[in-house]
């Protein structure tokens, strides 16, 4: 019998919770059963297997982030703008490191056509258009936007930049405007020579 109380919901904001705990590798059926102190089966009316549980915080988390970045950027632009969604990422990673990594899991197209993961785009091709890039800059400009900031973020929580000058504060609002500067200065498309004869 399934413990009155416990529902999909529920499970998923606890796994989240684990998952910020332990790290979201760690994350399984049977530790979330051990938190709520039943049996595992009891949670599969709830959650299919572990996997299942992953992508609902992986969901949830894409959410979350989609939520925040929103209020973030009401009424800002340009740099002011990008600024803020980068931070968004930046401190949400810090507050809950599990979920953030649940946000990077790669989700079957189903899932992801579900996700907030389109919410994440349309803020950043919003930030861009304080640029003025056109098709196809835009997308390519998406593309190295989200790789700074996750890459940036991830090699930050791995700990990459705790052992050097400068402080990673510092570069990190170097990136912010060096990005801008970027944006504000986008390359032309290189023009392709034929090859030699």
């Amino acid at each position: 019998m399934v413990r009155v109380g416990l529902t999909t919901e529920r499970l998923v904001r606890a796994g989240a919770e684990l998952a910020d705990e332990v790290g979201f590798d760690q994350v399984t059926v049977s530790a979330l059963a051990r938190r709520f102190d039943v049996k595992v089966a009891s949670l599969y009316s709830h959650v299919k297997n572990s996997q299942d549980l992953k992508t609902g915080i992986a969901l949830l988390a894409l959410a979350e982030l989609a939520d925040r970045g929103s209020e973030a950027l009401a009424g800002r632009a340009g740099k002011d703008a990008l600024a803020a969604l980068a931070n968004v990422y930046r401190d949400y990673a810090r507050e809950h490191p599990g979920r953030y990594a649940a946000a990077q899991m790669r989700l079957t197209p189903e899932a992801a056509a579900a996700s907030a993961g389109g919410r994440h785009a349309e803020m950043t091709r919003a930030i861009l258009r304080g640029y003025d890039l056109a098709e196809p800059d835009q997308t390519h400009a998406v593309r190295l936007l989200g790789s700074v900031f996750h890459g940036y973020v991830s090699l930050e929580m791995g700990g990459g930049f705790s052992h050097s000058a400068p402080d990673s504060q510092e570069t990190w609002t170097r990136v912010i405007d060096a990005l801008d500067a970027l944006l504000r200065n986008w390359p032309a498309p290189s023009v392709e020579r034929p090859p030699a004869p």
